[in-house]
């Protein structure tokens, strides 16, 4: 009896162990589609940058090796952190923006479908798991956005930089997950 009793807990230890080890397959098929999605919409939901808004346009803030240091860490961490990010700043007060409404409901709606499924790969989540929130790169770098919007008072503007900023992130998140999810 002894025996089976511990046949058992090894069998099991043995599959959780497997699962945890395989990628999700959700990360592997769906994001990169959803993620080219999204950059679509970004750039469908506003157009062109604004020639009003040319003046106050920042510095890209957008490093070029922003997802460089999480290449030791799971894709669907990673990603998890980042749609997290983006689903907290799309979350901010939209008032003054004349973007597509229609286009925006979408955008926010395959962001907050991917922070879901995230989830659903990654049992307990980045921001529970961990006190500082993952990547202080990607940390540093939604701070930023935040507080353009915040010294910009959630202007026109500042959103229109924001999404120009967000566009050029999700690029270079889809170059990552390619180089990472291909493998």
């Amino acid at each position: 009896m002894a025996v089976l009793k511990w046949l058992s807990i090894c069998l099991t230890l043995f599959c959780q162990g497997t699962a945890a080890a395989k990628p999700c397959r959700w990360t592997q098929f769906r994001l990169g589609k959803l993620n080219d999605v999204s950059i679509n919409l970004l750039s469908d939901m506003g157009g062109l940058f604004p020639l009003m808004c040319a003046e106050e346009n920042v510095e890209q803030m957008s490093p070029e090796d922003l997802y460089k240091n999480t290449e030791g860490e799971d894709v669907s961490l990673v990603a998890l952190e980042a749609m997290r990010y983006v689903d907290q700043l799309y979350n901010n007060s939209l008032t003054p923006v004349t973007w597509n409404r229609t286009k925006l409901n979408m955008f926010q709606n395959v962001i907050y479908r991917q922070v879901q499924n995230l989830e659903l790969c990654v049992v307990g989540g980045v921001w529970e798991s961990s006190g500082d929130g993952g990547s202080v790169t990607l940390k540093t770098y939604f701070n930023k956005l935040n507080t353009v919007l915040k010294e910009k008072e959630h202007s026109a503007c500042a959103w229109e930089i924001v999404r120009m900023e967000i566009r050029e992130n999700l690029v270079q998140f889809k170059k990552f997950i390619d180089s990472r999810v291909n493998l």
